[in-house]
């Protein structure tokens, strides 16, 4: 066992009691389920709703209780990054009766986007800007991925929903920082968001990096490989700065890039800022 098999027991060690509670979800098989709601948003006592949005891992690996766990949280729809040619078709996930399945791709790359040695030199050498390119490339061709996702909000407030990408950290977390800045939640409140997927991860990473080791070009760019999977809260913080300066805001990217109305985001609004007590 090398030392990055250590940290990652490690890892899974320090977060279970984190894993345990919320906003955490347990659902068998599938891993970094979490609620996105109840953050403090725009106004004094409001929060965003929360058992509405919730975020995940892959989640084809579900077992029968953790359907049974899904169907108890009302989820009606689930949101994939995932390219529909990954899904895993004999999964319980894909045969659940009332739950729509909606394949929204970022991009056409499946993992890192461009040359997969030269990103991973990158995050080898200076992980902060290959995560800003990463992040930025995202907003470029996800507006219509996005938008989708906020429609759905928009026009289903009675109708929770999933949101997943392979492992519930990037695709997905980007989502979730657009989501939250839309609600009026502060930016250490979407760091705060951002950053628990490190906990998430946890139990992940042992098979991660087993998987990983398969690929040649993963093993001879391991420190970038390894740099992939964290959740650096200076991350966020620049992609919530490229929002701002490069693309006009959270409410202009999703007109411009995303076809949201001015309509739709009044809408989405207010289905999700709710009363604290509500």
């Amino acid at each position: 066992m090398d030392s990055s098999d250590q940290n990652a027991e490690a890892d899974v060690d320090s977060a279970r009691k984190i894993l345990s509670a919320p906003p955490f979800v347990i659902v068998d098989g599938v891993y970094n389920f979490r609620d996105i709601g109840s953050y403090p948003a725009t106004g004094n006592g409001f929060v965003v709703k929360p058992a509405y949005v919730y975020r995940s891992a892959d989640p084809s690996q579900i077992t029968e209780k953790g359907v049974k766990q899904l169907r108890d949280l009302g989820i009606k729809k689930i949101f994939s990054f995932r390219s529909p040619l990954r899904a895993n078709r004999a999964s319980l996930i894909t045969s659940m009766d009332g739950v729509d399945i909606v394949y929204v791709q970022v991009s056409k790359a499946e993992a890192i986007p461009g040359d997969m040695e030269k990103d991973l030199q990158l995050f080898a050498q200076d992980p902060t800007e290959a995560f800003r390119r990463m992040y930025r490339s995202m907003l470029e061709t996800g507006g219509p991925a996005f938008g989708t996702i906020f429609k759905h909000v928009s026009e289903n407030p009675d109708k929770p929903c999933l949101i997943h990408c392979a492992v519930g950290k990037d695709r997905t977390g980007v989502f979730s920082a657009l989501y939250l800045s839309l609600l009026g939640v502060s930016e250490d409140d979407i760091v705060k968001d951002y950053v628990l997927s490190d906990y998430g991860i946890a139990p992940m990473r042992a098979t991660l990096r087993a998987r990983a080791r398969t690929q040649p070009v993963v093993v001879a760019n391991w420190e970038g490989a390894l740099n992939t999977g964290k959740s650096l809260p200076q991350t966020i913080i620049n992609f919530l700065k490229i929002v701002r300066e490069e693309f006009g805001g959270v409410e202009e990217y999703l007109r411009t890039r995303g076809g949201l109305t001015d309509a739709d985001i009044t809408s989405i609004r207010r289905n999700v800022v709710v009363p604290i007590d509500m």
